[in-house]
């Protein structure tokens, strides 16, 4: 009775191990499968004053999961980060998610700093070189300013996004406010920061962009 006992168990012993290490060796082959959308941007992205779920990055995410199952959505943004800062964190974050894709949403807080273009300029030409030299597609979103900064540094700025885009031949989305910039309620008291309900307009502006980066 007991040696028949124990030769079921070393049997029951012997599929659990089977199984275990079938799931083992599938893991990483379903992890693998599962793409990832980066998005490294400043507090426009990060949903700053909003709840977690509230801003167009999470959003997007939502929508990911239900028409492209096989993408998730990585939000590495950070209120008040410029484009230095993702310049830094570049080659890390890559290294840490493996995107097939970056959204970088970065140069606002440069502009408002009035930092200079040449030094924006660079910093974006190192986030879109070392994304796509990991194999990354890339969609720049451009910034602009308000017109007190003045036209010369307005302009330069502004072209800067669209002189990358090209000099790379990556995706490119001129102004991320755009679908909202014309109206005062769509924005937080501080007049810089949207409000909840206009996320979706965000969410769909930048679906355009992001798409076709998907396939």
């Amino acid at each position: 009775m007991k040696s028949r006992y124990g030769a079921w168990q070393a049997q029951v012993q012997r599929g659990v191990m089977i199984v275990l290490a079938l799931l083992f060796l599938s893991a990483p082959a379903a992890a693998a499968s599962v793409k990832t959308v980066l998005v490294l941007g400043d507090s426009l992205s990060a949903g700053y004053g909003l709840a977690i779920n509230q801003g167009w990055v999470a959003l997007t995410a939502q929508r990911m999961r239900a028409s492209h199952p096989g993408w998730r959505v990585v939000n590495a943004s950070i209120s008040g980060e410029t484009t230095a800062g993702g310049a830094s964190r570049i080659g890390a974050e890559i290294a840490r998610v493996r995107p097939a894709v970056v959204i970088v949403e970065l140069g606002a807080n440069d502009g408002l700093r009035g930092l200079a273009v040449a030094q924006t300029r660079a910093n974006l030409d190192r986030i879109i070189r070392t994304s796509t030299s990991a194999g990354a597609k890339v969609l720049l979103i451009g910034m602009r300013l308000p017109p007190n900064f003045g036209p010369q540094y307005t302009q330069a700025f502004e072209q800067t996004f669209l002189e990358l885009s090209k000099k790379h031949r990556v995706a490119f989305l001129p102004f991320l406010l755009q679908p909202i910039a014309g109206g005062r309620g769509n924005f937080q008291a501080d007049n810089m920061h949207p409000t909840a309900a206009v996320q979706p307009k965000l969410r769909d502006y930048v679906w355009v962009g992001l798409k076709p980066l998907l396939k």
